[in-house]
């Protein structure tokens, strides 16, 4: 009788790699839900968990039974489940939510997308367009509710991912910052409440700027902020000093990026500087799955890129700005660039 070849090692591996995607629904799975916001770290029964998130109990057991094994609920006697502190982030009040970010990329929008990958690569242009009927920014528009999970899935990268290279970067010289698709303004906040010298503009399209954080139109910050809708495509708010783009550029193809930055270079004051908060591609091949995974995903979507740093040099030179310097940061980077 023939007997059966064992797996090989390589051959687990890329099984564990085939199947992440399975993880990834997990997560989303339980940040759609809102499994966590119902949860605590003190165990609760499931059926309990099921009646509060309007699910069917069997299926929901068997979601949060493959949530223990990625940590983010631990399992305990007659199918209680309670949160861990990872768990924790995906709470909707958690400061370190990422419930946002994870419902986004469990959303049909976006695994739609990333399952065309291959297309993208042979044509080497965007698949968005040819999946949804519409490129991703009109397509944005034209769908509000996938336009906000998005706009809530890119405030928990900016709050999370970007605040700590922004907020540690030295603000001390500026005095006015203009947010470039700063989306609701969760990091204009941020370093407004940081830094109190600095005064903010927040500046994206208007559908995005009517609903924006508390704190800028109605809390103690409202005085230091000016809130003005438009699209950077066309102009930005002039009389800046410091301009701030957080994962802005890297949706964006060169020419764009280069429409935007010249208008910024106009914009601002002749001591300004623009500041782009970019995961950064590495100069020589060395692990960066960030920058890697993140760069598939503007081809897939928007046709963007990660760039390296010789790459943001010559986007820069294009708009008539210099690359001064690059502060390295966890994920994120600031690329600074100034009048050449």
């Amino acid at each position: 009788m023939p007997t059966s070849t064992p797996l090989s090692g390589s051959a687990i591996r890329l099984f564990e790699l085939i199947t992440s995607s399975w993880v990834a629904a997990a997560v989303g799975a339980a940040a759609e839900l809102g499994v966590a916001d119902v949860m605590s770290q003190v165990p609760a029964p499931v059926e309990e968990i099921a009646s509060r998130v309007g699910a069917d109990v069997d299926s929901l057991y068997r979601l949060l039974r493959a949530c223990t094994d990625l940590d983010l609920v631990r399992e305990s006697p007659e199918r209680c489940f309670a949160l861990t502190d990872l768990g924790e982030a995906l709470r909707e009040d958690s400061p370190a939510s990422m419930r946002g970010y994870a419902r986004w990329l469990g959303s049909p929008t976006e695994r739609t997308t990333m399952a065309h990958l291959a297309d993208a690569v042979r044509t080497g242009g965007p698949v968005f367009e040819d999946v949804h009927g519409l490129p991703a920014w009109a397509y944005m528009r034209e769908h509000p509710e996938a336009a906000a999970l998005f706009d809530q899935g890119m405030s928990d990268i900016s709050a999370q991912l970007t605040r700590s290279p922004v907020q540690d970067y030295d603000f001390g010289s500026s005095e006015l910052v203009v947010d470039v698709g700063g989306g609701r303004g969760r990091l204009l906040s941020l370093l407004l409440s940081v830094h109190p010298h600095l005064r903010g503009v927040l500046y994206d399209r208007p559908e995005v700027v009517s609903s924006v954080e508390p704190a800028l139109v109605r809390g103690e910050l409202a005085d230091r902020c000016r809130i003005e809708g438009g699209s950077f495509l066309d102009s930005v708010p002039a009389g800046g000093d410091t301009y701030l783009l957080a994962s802005v550029i890297h949706n964006w193809g060169d020419a764009d990026s280069v429409t935007i930055l010249e208008h910024c270079r106009r914009a601002m004051l002749p001591h300004g500087r623009v500041l782009l908060a970019e995961v950064v591609m590495p100069q020589t091949p060395e692990p960066a799955r960030t920058a890697k995974f993140m760069d598939l995903s503007m081809l897939a979507h928007c046709g963007g890129e990660q760039r390296t740093p010789d790459h943001f040099a010559k986007l820069f030179e294009r708009a008539g700005l210099r690359l001064s310097r690059i502060v390295p940061g966890p994920e994120v980077s600031v690329v600074e660039g100034v009048l050449a």
